[in-house]
């Protein structure tokens, strides 16, 4: 449980930072009566749905697009966190808070390539249980 918990706080920091540096990349907060609370809150339900939409659609996708994938030695996977970036914008606009990117080429993916470095600093820095 405290891994799942860890892995959309570092989900929601890397949205944070892609937010902070992509213009075209905005997280909306939380309507609430604190804005520092419904700006977590925001952060952390964009996380959460971010790690399901990476859990339960991105496998499928890498599968189908394994070909692609091997023809472009491995770059079309930018391309796929890209789209799952773009796929957890769609899903949080029937929400009164969410994701929102303006474009697909270079906001989606310039901001998936921070969530994925952040990703992988945040992993490497924090220990792991084996």
């Amino acid at each position: 449980m405290i891994a799942i918990i860890l892995r959309v706080v570092i989900n929601a920091l890397g949205l944070a930072v892609a937010a902070w540096i992509v213009p075209g990349v905005e997280v909306t907060p939380a309507p609430t009566h604190d804005k520092t609370l419904g700006i977590v809150v925001g952060y952390l339900t964009v996380g959460l749905i971010f790690g399901l939409v990476n859990a339960l659609v991105r496998p499928i996708v890498q599968l189908l697009s394994l070909p692609i994938t091997c023809l472009t030695l491995g770059l079309f996977a930018i391309v796929i966190n890209a789209g799952m970036l773009m796929l957890t914008s769609w899903i949080t606009t029937y929400m009164p808070f969410g994701l929102h990117v303006d474009k697909f080429f270079w906001d989606a993916i310039i901001a998936s390539l921070i969530i994925s470095l952040v990703s992988a600093l945040i992993g490497w820095l924090t220990p792991s249980r084996k």
